[in-house]
C-alpha cells in the first residue's frame, strides 16, 4: 500500500490540490453556468453575436477587478475605482466631442490623469496617515462632483469615430476591448510574480513589519499600488469609453461592487499579500454570466447585486472560518503564507540594504 501511494503520490497530490483550487472551482462554474446558459437560449448564446457582446461588456469588470486586486495587495481599499473611472471617461469624451482633441491625445491624458489621481491618493494616504478607507471614499466625493460638473445632465455621444470603431472591432467575434483587457491581466501577472517591484508589493502587504526590516519601504508600495490601481481604472475607462454609445454621470456608477466582487472570490485576501490574477478574470467572467442570465430570464437588475453581494459575503467569511480553523489546529500561528490551493500568491520578503519607512 505505501509503495502504491508513493508512486501515485505526486499525481494524486495535483488532483487533490486541484480539486480544491478557488480558480480550479471558478473554471467549472464558468464552463457549467455557460452550459446552462447556452441550453436556456436554445444555442443562441454560442452564436457569433451573442458572444462578441458578452466579451465586449467582460472586457470592463475584468481590468476594475485587477485595478482593486492592486490595492488590496497591500491591505488597502479603493472606494474610488467607479467615480475615477466615471471622471476619466466623461473628461475623454469632452476633449474630444467639446474641444476637437484628437483621440490618441485624449486617451493619453485620460490615462495620465487616472495615474496622477492614483498617484495623489497614495501619498495623501501616506502623508496623513489616514485610512485608506476614509481617503479613497473622500476621493470618490470629489470626482463624483467632477464628473457632474463636466457632463451636467447630457449624454456626450460625439466623440472620435476611431475610437468607437476601436469598440466595435471583433475580429473572429473576440473583441479587441476584451483582447486588451487579457493582455493587461497577463502584464500585470508578470509584474506581480516576476518583478522586484511587484514582489515588494506583496511583501509590504503580507506582512510590513518583516518588510519594513528587510529595508521596504512600506509607504512606497502603498503609493505605488495606488498609483498602478489608478493607471488601470484609466484603461478601464478608455475600454468604457469604446464600448459605450456616450458618456455621462452615470458611467462608473456600478463599478463598485464588481470591482471587490472579482478579486474577493477569485481567491484574493483582504488582510493583503496576495494576488490571483487569473481567478480575479474567472470571477469577472461569473458576474459577467450572472448579469447575462438576468437578462436571460428578464430578472430585476437588482438581484444581480444581492446574488454577487451574497457571493462575496459567503467568500469572506468562509476564508475567515478557514483561516480560524488553522489558527485552531496550530497552523496559523503568525504570519502565514497562503495554502497552495488558494490561488493567490505567497507574500515574499525581498532583503535590501538600507532602512524604510
Amino acid at each position: 500500500m505505501s509503495t502504491i501511494r508513493e508512486q501515485g503520490g505526486p499525481a494524486v497530490e495535483l488532483v487533490r490540490r486541484l480539486s480544491r483550487s478557488t480558480t480550479t472551482m471558478l473554471l467549472c462554474v464558468v464552463l457549467a453556468g455557460s452550459v446552462a446558459l447556452g441550453i436556456a437560449s436554445s444555442g443562441s448564446f454560442f452564436e457569433g453575436p451573442s458572444i462578441r457582446v458578452f466579451l465586449q461588456y467582460l472586457a470592463t469588470p475584468i481590468l476594475i477587478g485587477l485595478a482593486q486586486m492592486v490595492a488590496l495587495c497591500v491591505g488597502q481599499l479603493n472606494l474610488a475605482v467607479g467615480a475615477l473611472g466615471g471622471f476619466t471617461a466623461c473628461l475623454m469624451g469632452v476633449l474630444m466631442a467639446d474641444q476637437g482633441v484628437p483621440a490618441p491625445v485624449a486617451v493619453l491624458v485620460g490615462l495620465v490623469t487616472a495615474t496622477a489621481v492614483g498617484l495623489v491618493t497614495g501619498l495623501i494616504i501616506v502623508a496623513t496617515q489616514i485610512n485608506g478607507f476614509i481617503v479613497t471614499l473622500a476621493t470618490m466625493t470629489i470626482l463624483l462632483g467632477a464628473q457632474y460638473r463636466l457632463t451636467g445632465t447630457r449624454t456626450i455621444d460625439g466623440y472620435s469615430s476611431a475610437l468607437r470603431d476601436l469598440g466595435r472591432s471583433a475580429p473572429l467575434n473576440i473583441p479587441l476591448v476584451f483582447v486588451t483587457a487579457i493582455v493587461v491581466a497577463v502584464l500585470l501577472a508578470g509584474f506581480m510574480y516576476r518583478s522586484v517591484a511587484g514582489r515588494r508589493l506583496l511583501a509590504a502587504g503580507g506582512n510590513p513589519l518583516a518588510a519594513r526590516l528587510s529595508g521596504i519601504s512600506t509607504d512606497r508600495q502603498i503609493v505605488a499600488a495606488h498609483t498602478l490601481s489608478g493607471l488601470l481604472i484609466g484603461v478601464a475607462a478608455v475600454v468604457a469609453t469604446a464600448s459605450l454609445p456616450g458618456v455621462n454621470r452615470s458611467v462608473g456608477g456600478d463599478w463598485l461592487l464588481p470591482s471587490f466582487a472579482a478579486p474577493i472570490i477569485g481567491g484574493v485576501a483582504l488582510t493583503g499579500g496576495s494576488i490571483a490574477v487569473f481567478g480575479t478574470v474567472l470571477a469577472a467572467f461569473v458576474t459577467r454570466l450572472i448579469d447575462a442570465a438576468r437578462a436571460q430570464f428578464s430578472l430585476d437588475p437588482s438581484w444581480v447585486n444581492l446574488l454577487i453581494g451574497l457571493v462575496v459575503l459567503g467568500t469572506v467569511a468562509g476564508g475567515r472560518l478557514h483561516q480560524t480553523r488553522l489558527e485552531r489546529t496550530g497552523g496559523g500561528g503568525g504570519t502565514a503564507s497562503p495554502p497552495p490551493d488558494s490561488g493567490q500568491q505567497p507574500p515574499a520578503v525581498l532583503p535590501q540594504p538600507g532602512g524604510a519607512r
